[in-house]
This record gives structure tokens, sequence and C-alpha cells, in this order.
């Protein structure tokens, strides 16, 4: 009887093995088939180009606000304060930025030795909201009410790495009231929002830009002046673009910073492409061609994971099986939010989760706070992508849980940017006065190449470019907004 049942049971698991099972030692005609493989170094190229791109993909969002600077303002570029007197427009080129806020931002290294930057206290009309981050968009830390000062201004030192002490530990530096932090980059990014109340103005923002001081710590007992630089009227571009500029940038990032041990491995790709530490950067025509096509299928990456559910983004609202309840989304960080967003857990470096989040964002914080919610509109409420060539009515109710206003912005979907050459890129409650109410209290907004008859004033241009929205609510009126409030699906009306 056993040995009927070993039989039987020897029977159904030869049935359960694939038919094309190999057996460990099958060399499968390797040898033979690898001779066939032609084009092999060009396709080598071209799968590193791939790799290397979304493994750079943060550090390249950070060389880019360097470039932009460099270009357009002549001698700017390190330990310079960029400012605006009034909020973002078209012209200008970042990913996701809004068009409420007059920033500041700018670029620092710590190459020549430790730097230096003061943010200024908050005063009865400005404070501000913003983050320092590493040149791979780890954030470092936060400034303002919400960051290491709490308001009260501050001296941030930034130590490069292999700092020798010569300028004093950093336990010497926090003795003398320094907030010291200890870095593995020498580029760093900064981009400060501010906080407008009291009756201030954007312009009092651009004043209070001009109050943030950057200089050497070596220089400290007599600063040297900084630089400000006015943006406000010029076409600021910061963008990323999947050219032969992206590996320029790369190039860029290995030459101006120490490769750190988690990096070493792409660097070693890097060779391949023409990139290699210490040397110049002259890629032959076919290298060029290699990560031309290796970007395209970054991009093809990256994007897809941006466009399909829970990958970047999730539904905010389900009903209790799990299903979506509405075409809203909210940025899915997972734990990262908790964490300060370093993209590495104890087993692995999230790669792809780092790069389809910078793909379309910069400058996350240190702590996420509750300030500012955003909602990623992509579909609308057929669940069909959002079309530029269409117009759709997006009704806000009357009850959106924000304290300060909400705001609506349209996303161009190819660069993450605003819609070019258009009068506004998006609306908000700020704009009450200038819109039409509806009867109820909510506002009809429309998305379109044209304004529907009548509705100019509630209309945004699309350009006729395939896009998305992002919907924020400024300060939330609690942290379970989302329990007992839901924002309506954007509704096409016509083709």
């Amino acid at each position: 009887m056993k040995k009927i049942l070993l039989a039987s049971l020897l029977t159904l698991s030869a049935a359960a093995m694939p038919a094309m099972a190999e057996s460990f030692n099958d060399t499968n005609d390797i040898l033979k088939r690898s001779a066939q493989i032609e084009n092999l170094q060009y396709k080598i190229m071209v799968q590193r180009a791939t790799q290397t791109a979304i493994h750079y993909m943060p550090a390249v969002t950070q060389t880019d606000f360097l470039k932009a600077t460099r270009r357009n303002f002549e001698g700017g570029g390190y330990n310079d304060v960029v400012y605006v007197n009034k909020p973002f427009g078209s012209e200008k080129g970042f990913l996701t930025a809004n068009d409420t806020t007059a920033y500041a931002w700018g670029t620092l290294t710590s190459k020549n030795g430790p730097i230096v930057i003061e943010v200024p206290a908050a005063t009865d009309k400005l404070n501000y909201f913003g983050s320092v981050v590493s040149q791979w968009e780890v954030p470092i830390t936060d400034v303002g009410y919400k960051g290491a000062d709490k308001g009260k201004g501050g001296k941030y030192v930034f130590l490069p790495p292999g700092y020798d002490n010569k300028l004093g530990t950093k336990s010497d530096l926090e003795k003398k009231g320094y907030l010291v932090f200890e870095t593995d980059t020498y580029l760093y990014g900064f981009s400060f929002r501010p906080s407008l109340t009291n009756g201030a103005t954007d312009k009092d923002a651009g004043d209070y830009a001009q109050t943030i001081k950057i200089y050497n710590l070596a220089d400290a007992a007599k600063p040297p002046k900084t630089d400000y630089l006015d943006a406000t009227d010029v076409a600021y571009d910061s963008l990323p673009y999947y050219n032969e500029s992206f590996f320029q940038d790369v190039n860029e990032i290995i030459q101006e910073n120490p490769i750190r041990t988690q990096d070493k491995a792409m660097a070693s790709l890097l060779k391949d492409l023409g990139i290699v530490k210490g040397s110049k950067f002259a890629p032959t025509e076919q290298q060029k061609k290699a990560m031309k096509d290796g970007l395209l299928m970054a991009y093809a990456h990256m994007q897809s994971k941006f466009v399909e559910p829970d990958q970047t983004v999730s539904a905010l609202w389900r009903d209790k099986d799990g299903k979506a309840l509405s075409q809203w989304s909210f940025w899915n960080f997972g734990p990262q939010a908790q964490l300060g967003f370093p993209f590495i857990d104890e087993n692995e470096v999230l790669v792809d989760k780092r790069a389809a989040s910078y793909f379309y964002v910069t400058y996350l914080p240190k702590q996420l706070g509750g300030s500012t919610f955003y909602l990623t509109g992509l579909r609308d409420s057929n669940g069909e992508m959002l079309d530029g060539n269409a117009t759709y009515k997006l009704n806000v109710p009357a009850d959106t849980p924000a304290e300060d206003f909400w705001s609506a912005i349209v996303y161009n979907m190819e660069t993450k940017n605003f819609v070019k050459n258009v009068e506004r890129v998006g609306l908000s409650s700020r704009n009450a006065d200038e819109m039409i109410k509806n009867s109820d209290g909510s506002y009809d907004l429309y998305f379109g190449p044209e304004a529907p008859k009548g509705q100019e004033a509630n209309w945004v241009p699309t350009g006729g470019e395939d896009y998305f929205l992002l919907f924020r609510l400024y300060r939330p009126t609690s942290k379970t907004f989302f329990k007992n409030w839901m924002l309506n699906d954007m509704v096409k009306i016509s083709d």
C-alpha cells in the first residue's frame, strides 16, 4: 500500500513540473546563443544608461537648479539667494511648484569648507516653511516654525564629507549657537516658502528673502555680502530634460561630489557611457545615441510608475472592500514620510520609488507636517486620463476643509511643469472675489483649451496639452478631514 501511495505521489509531482524544466547543469547552448547577439556593446550601453538615469534622477534635479541660476544670472551660481516678488507664472520651469507663493531658493556648496546659511526669524507678518536638501534630494533639515530654529531664526552649518574639525567639532560649533549638520555631499539646495500674515504682500516676501545670508564658516567673523538674484521677471527653468543634458548633469554630479558607498556600483556602470571621475566627459556618437535610447526607457519607466494606480499615488477614498470611490489620489510615500525621505531601508536603496517621486517633485521636507495636503488628479469621473483637448468641470464644495485656502493647478504631463504660454496656471479660493460662485457657496472650475462661454473667470487653460491636476489644501481643518469630506471628480463636458 505504501509503495502504491509513493508511486502516486511521484506521478503527481512529475505532472506538476513544467514541461520545459531544465536540469541544474543544462548549459542551454549559452555560448552559441551569446555569440549570435548583435551590437552587444551598444545594447549594454543602453541598459546602463537606463538604469543609471533612474538611479541619478533625484540628484539631477538639484544640479538643474544650479544650472538655471548660472544660465539666467551672469556670475550667479553657488551660495546665492534667488527670489521673486510675486508668485510663479507659466514662464517658470519647476517641477510641480505652486502659483501662490513668492519662493526663495538657491544652491550651496561646502567644497571649500563648512557653509553657513542664516535663516531670518519670523516676524508678525512673515515666516518661512522650507528645507535644505542634499545633492540627492535627501532632506537634511527643515527651517522656520516647523524646523530646527522654531521660528526664532538660526545659523545653519553644513559640514562637508570628511570634515577635519579645523573650525571646531560639531559639538564645539553647537555650543556657539550654530545648528550643525553632517552631510555626505558637497552640494545642497534650499527652498523656502513664506507664510504671509497680517496683510503681508509678495513684495514683502521678496524683501524678507534678502535677509537670508550665506557664507563660509571660515568667514563668520566678517561675512562677505550675499548676492541676491531677482528672478521675478526671469524665465527661470530648472526642469530636468531627458536629452543629452541629462547625462551632462550626471557627469557634473560625479565630478563635484564624493561618490557615496551606495552609488559606487552605478558610478562604475557610467564608465561605459564616458563618465569617469576626474576625466573630461566627451562621449562618442555611439555613446550619445545609447544615452538617448536609455533615457527613453528610463522616462517610460518613471512615467508608468507615476500614472499606474498604487505605484506613486493611491486612491484616497475607498469603500470597505478597498474599491476606489473617487479618482483623486494622495502621494503614497509609505513609511518614507515618517523616516524623513531617505529612500533607504535596512535591505535596499529604494531606487524605483525614489526616482518615481523626484520625477515630479522636489524639496520634500524632513518632517512631513499637516500644513499642506496634496490631491493628485490624473483621471476623470469615467476613469479616463485627462485630455488637454477636452473640457472638464470640477465642482469645489463650499465646505472644502482648508483654513487658509485651496488651489487647483494644471501641470503638463510631459514635463510635470506649468503649461507654457497661458494667462494662468491655476485658480484658488484667493481668487474668490473674481470667480463666479454658485448659490450653494461652491465653485465650478473649468479646464480646457478654451473657456466655456461666460465662465472665463472660472477657467484654467490647458493649452491643448495632456495634463494632471494638483489640488492643494493649505492648513487642512483636521488630519482626518477626508473621513467626512470628499472632492468631486473631474467631469468631462465636451470633447
